[in-house]
């Protein structure tokens, strides 16, 4: 058994775990799934599988904690409906060296996603008006995904409004337009597979977005090359043009993918990878500054933290010998939910007439002071490293990844130069 089913509460589930859409993704091409409230799965590639199996330990805390692998099938159901479940692996017979999800490319056809009850396992108990409540749900929806892909190729960066009612939090879900593109394409190339595989492995990684109510993330590509060293020449040519045309070649990093809450309109921020290859590197520290402003005011006091985190990582990075992380990207997550807490001078009753707008700037720091936020930076995205020591690769790389320090170097002096500039 894979060792994430021994810890997890599974009660609802006498064989399995129900994948669910994972609505913080924001950039990359691989399908995130949910598997539950603190982790996620992704298809298993075995180079990072093997990169996440033989971690150095220093390089630990910059990465999601790896949880294991599961065994997920699927099943189509008489109206085209998919729906994915998480097994545990099922003994001996199953070989990761020989496992090769190659066949999982991009396709753009659209398909619904949604929950049957008959895919469900079958010591589940679960009531009928739940799954009645839950269909008529999923079907209102659904007639909404076709526009929503006219969208997302027309437009590069999106605003949806987030409805007041209710936890902030629980209303992501069907917003973010990326990661459903990328759920969508994954449940087509399974379909269009069904004949020859209805069984994959999928690894399982922290969810690094559990502790907050309504994360901010920012998708970093790093480095000033993103093709492996096993890429074929088309693929190696692609790469090499999209550095170019990029701030890539320039500063070792580009954005990849942007979600901010807006809590001056009570928006969402959506920026995905093709608006990000456009920026010239003032686009990018402006994308920088827009990340880190919630629409009301600058979220300073996330600076230090930011900064002290990418500091300590490019000097554990510097110690790395041979690894090359080509395209790899930096996660960089705060809460947009900015928690206030009241000044020990403030008058209690002078308190009663503060509204919420009056937690900007305007306001004054004497009557509400933000806290100082977590704030994550982690790799993520290990599908194309490379070491010395995972033995059977032809190309062989010495020293650090240079590519991959300068642009953390870059990215660095940039959030300086955003926050001495804001403190003028």
């Amino acid at each position: 058994m894979s060792p994430a089913f021994g810890a997890m509460e599974v009660e609802h589930y006498s064989k399995g775990v129900l994948l669910e859409p994972f609505v913080h993704q924001v950039g990359g091409h691989s399908c995130v799934l949910r598997f539950n409230d603190t982790t996620i799965c992704k298809p298993l590639i075995q180079r990072e599988h093997q990169f996440y199996e033989t971690l150095p330990t220093e390089m630990r805390k910059f990465t999601p904690q790896y949880e294991g692998v599961v065994s997920v099938n699927f099943e189509e159901d008489e109206d085209g409906n998919l729906c994915l479940i998480a097994y545990p692996l099922s003994g001996d017979h199953d070989n990761l060296e020989n496992l090769d999800n190659s066949d999982c490319e991009p396709k753009s056809k659209l398909l619904r996603w949604t929950n049957k009850k008959a895919m469900l396992l079958e010591n589940e108990k679960i009531s009928k008006e739940w799954v009645r409540q839950h269909r008529k749900e999923e079907k209102m929806k659904s007639h909404k995904l076709e526009e929503e892909f006219e969208w997302l190729k027309k437009s590069e960066v999106l605003y949806y409004t987030v409805e007041k009612k209710g936890n902030v939090s629980s209303q992501f879900k069907h917003h973010n337009p990326w990661s459903m593109k990328c759920h969508q394409q994954q449940l087509q190339r399974m379909k269009e597979n069904a004949k020859h595989r209805n069984q994959y492995k999928f690894i399982l990684l922290e969810n690094l977005t559990s502790r907050y109510e309504v994360p901010c993330v920012l998708d970093l590509k790093m480095g000033t090359r993103q093709h492996g060293d096993d890429a074929s020449e088309e693929k190696k040519a692609n790469q090499i043009r999209k550095c170019q045309q990029s701030t890539s070649a320039v500063i070792g990093v580009r954005v990849c993918g942007m979600q901010v809450y807006q809590a001056g309109t009570g928006q969402l921020m959506f920026m995905n990878k093709y608006h990000g290859r456009k920026l010239s590197v003032q686009g990018f520290k402006e994308a920088l500054y827009q990340f880190f402003h919630n629409g009301k005011y600058l979220r300073r006091e996330l600076f230090e933290s930011v900064i002290k985190k990418l500091t300590e990582l490019k000097s554990v990075l510097e110690k790395q010998e041979s690894y090359r992380f080509y395209s790899s990207s930096l996660l960089i997550i705060y809460d947009g939910k900015e928690r206030q807490e009241v000044a020990v001078d403030s008058d209690p009753e002078d308190l009663e007439d503060l509204s919420e707008e009056s937690s900007d700037e305007s306001a004054g720091a004497y009557a509400y002071k933000p806290t100082a936020s977590t704030v994550d930076v982690r790799m993520i995205d290990f599908a194309h490293t490379t070491c010395k020591y995972y033995g059977e690769d032809s190309v062989v790389h010495e020293g650090q990844d240079t590519g991959y320090v300068f642009g953390l170097q870059n990215l660095i002096d940039i959030i300086k130069e955003i926050r001495d500039e804001s403190s003028e």
